[in-house]
């Protein structure tokens, strides 16, 4: 009888969305917001723009906010879509975050973030876990199966030093990662709600679950740092 050979499987690799081929390479990224003079001048909040770039300074995708100018003065619970664009200006990543009462401590009204990549195709979310004390969010691929924890500090004071979000592992025993807000100095702090962020994971980490950090990131700002400008 002849021998049949058995052939082997071969493993399977996570499909990268189309323009997400550069976070395979890195294990870092920096979020720079940027200042917007007319906020300072009128008082009222305009879009958020952001330039995320590498560990270098090269730039690696501009984010815009989406939003109307009256939904714009809602404040850091707004709802928004924010887009991502590569430097040729395509459209790599869509980030939405729905309308949620951020005054309500039940757990109907914790906050949420949908990743798309690409848009219109959901690749990961990030939800809020409701504690006392510590800000926590869950973040979850596209099946919504939770794939990493993150923990905020207990204390929201941002004066003279970084605030550092600990992504971790599910059960919280292993730190894999970070979001940082990084402080920006007297000026930038006391007269801009313009905040720089530093992000930082695994280099073999999913390259969805690395789009979700970013997308996190962006959640936290508006949730946590997302203040008008101080009016002099």
């Amino acid at each position: 009888m002849e021998h049949q050979e058995h052939i082997q499987p071969l493993p399977q690799v996570p499909v990268c969305p189309p323009g997400l081929e550069y976070l395979t390479q890195i294990d870092q990224l920096l979020v720079y917001q940027r200042v917007n003079v007319a906020e300072i001048v009128i008082g009222w909040e305009m879009h958020n723009v952001y330039t995320v770039k590498n560990s270098m300074g090269q730039q690696v995708f501009v984010a815009t906010e989406e939003n109307d100018i009256f939904t714009l003065q809602c404040g850091p619970a707004r709802p928004f879509t924010i887009h991502l664009n590569d430097n040729a200006g395509q459209e790599v990543l869509t980030l939405t975050r729905p309308l949620r009462c951020t005054l309500c401590c039940f757990p109907c009204c914790l906050q949420e973030l949908e990743v798309q990549s690409p848009p219109g195709n959901p690749i990961g979310f990030v939800e809020q876990d409701w504690h006392p004390v510590f800000p926590k969010f869950t973040i979850l691929n596209e099946m919504k199966k939770p794939q990493l924890k993150i923990k905020g500090p207990c204390c929201d004071c941002t004066c003279m030093s970084d605030v550092i979000f600990e992504v971790m592992s599910l059960d919280e025993s292993a730190v894999v990662g970070q979001i940082s807000k990084q402080w920006g100095g007297f000026m930038q702090e006391g007269f801009t709600d313009a905040d720089n962020f530093g992000i930082s994971f695994p280099m073999d980490l999913d390259v969805k679950i690395k789009a979700v950090m970013l997308g996190a990131c962006f959640l936290v700002d508006f949730m946590f740092f997302e203040n008008k400008p101080k009016q002099n």
